[in-house]
Order: structure tokens, then sequence, then C-alpha cells
């Protein structure tokens, strides 16, 4: 009985790792591209591998228009409950994006009774969900995991302006290090995740999926509603660091699909 368990005990704890990676973006992004005309641009990343079918196949699909006649606005949703703290971290080039990555301990996010823990962030540019089919500049994700494989991601949108981004200002020397060389990684020492600042008193809330392979869903979104400043530089750097030929990095509007979309606001003010 003793062995039946420790197997069992095994067997479970190997389907957990499993679940948990199989819903991971994948690290290698050699295997796609962001160039619609290619054979392995976004509406073929389905028929890539039989893992990343829902790409091509789910219904709840990102990233979205965030289109506010549809938005349900709500309170009850409350401000968002982060817990972060300064941790090592390492930067590496994933070949379409820069991934700063925190080695453990830099605390999480909570949502309703369960904690997310911090793992990553990324960089999209242009942004990949656009308000009121609004695109902008800069798209900066936040990504939190549970041990058994649930995602929530915060998304950042940023518009060019006169002042630059003091998070990105920090990564700058580090960026242009690995530039231009496929799975260059950099160790870059402790790393704040609150001077990322985010701004939390209103943002979207809806279910839907990682925006690159292999494209899992049921990963709750947080979308900012404040437009933050970025340079042109600074987009610039981040688009030149990275070893591919496309000219951006987001993926196409998805579908809605009648999913529900809410925004968790004090006080709306209308655009």
């Amino acid at each position: 009985m003793e062995k039946l368990a420790t197997m069992v005990l095994i067997c479970c704890s190997l389907l957990f790792l499993s679940l948990s990676v199989m819903s991971r973006e994948v690290d290698d992004e050699s295997e796609f591209s962001y160039e619609e005309e290619s054979e392995n641009g976004p509406s073929h990343w389905g028929d890539i591998h039989p893992e990343w079918r829902l790409c091509n196949n789910g219904s709840m699909q990102s990233p979205i228009d965030l289109l506010n006649e549809r938005v349900e606005i709500v309170s009850q949703l409350g401000r968002l409950q982060m817990n972060y703290q300064p941790s090592n971290a390492s930067i590496r080039n994933r070949g379409h994006d820069i991934m700063l990555e925190w080695v453990a301990g830099a605390g999480h996010l909570q949502i309703n009774e369960t904690k997310y823990v911090l793992n990553q962030c990324h960089w999209h540019s242009p942004s990949e969900h656009t308000i009121d089919g609004k695109r902008f500049d800069l798209e900066l994700h936040i990504v939190h995991e549970t041990p058994s494989g649930q995602t929530t991601v915060i998304g950042i949108l940023y518009k060019i302006g006169r002042t630059p981004d003091s998070f990105l200002s920090s990564l700058t020397s580090h960026i242009k290090v690995i530039s231009n060389s496929t799975e260059a990684e950099r160790m870059v020492g402790v790393v704040d995740p609150r001077q990322i600042k985010i701004f939390y008193k209103q943002y979207y809330r809806y279910m839907g999926s990682l925006t690159i392979p292999p494209c899992t869903e049921n990963v709750s979104w947080t979308i900012v509603r404040e437009i933050r400043s970025v340079s042109k530089e600074q987009v610039r750097l981040l688009r030149a660091a990275v070893d591919d030929e496309s000219e951006t990095n987001a993926r196409p509007l998805q579908l809605i699909n009648n999913r529900l979309l809410q925004l968790y606001a004090q006080k709306y003010i209308k655009h």
C-alpha cells in the first residue's frame, strides 16, 4: 500500500508539472513568426504542433478589442491586490521579444482567494490589445502563475510621449548586451517589480489566452486603463534587440465570442 501511495503521489506530481509546462508560453520562439503571409505566421500557429491547436480553433483567444460599448462597469472587483518585492532576475532574448524573469520570491498577485506568483514580464510592439479600436505603441505583459499552472496576466499600454518609461530605462544597458543574439541571457541582479508602478484605479478584466503559442486558454487578463508614456527610442530598442525580420511582435485581434468584458472603476470617465 505504501508503494502504491508513493506511485500515485509521483504520478500526480508529474501531471501537475506537465499541465504547468503546457500552459506556459514557449521559450523558443524560432518556430513561429508574426509575418501574416508566412507559413508559420499567426493564422498558421495552430498547424505547427498539435498542442498549439487552440491558436487556430480556440474560442477564448487573446488579444481582443476592449470595446467600451460592450463593457460592464463594476465596482465589486476591487483594487488589484499586489504584494511585490525585490528579487534577482535575468533578462533573455527569446527571438521575438525581450523577457525579464524573476528567479523567485518576487511576490504575488491575489485575485479572489487565489495567489498567483509573479514569474516574468515581456513587451509587445505595437500593443496587442486595443481600446475602442485604438492601438497603442507598446504593451507590457506581467505574467503570474499558480503551482498548478493557472495563469493571470496584467497588461499595461503605452503611447510614445516625451517621458520615457523609468522601468525600461533601468534595463536599457542589459537589453543592449543581449541585442541581436537569440537565446542570449544575462543576470541583471535584484529588480524591484514595484518600479513598474502599476496604476489600478481602473482596469479591464476578461478571460482569454496566452498571445503566443501554445495559446492556452482560461487565462485571466487585467488590462490597466490608464495609458502610460514611453519614448520612441525605447520602443525602437526593444524591436531592434530581437533577432527576427518582423517589424512588430503583436498578434492580430481575436474574436470576442460574446465573452464578458468588465471594467473596474470607482469613477468612470468616458473618453
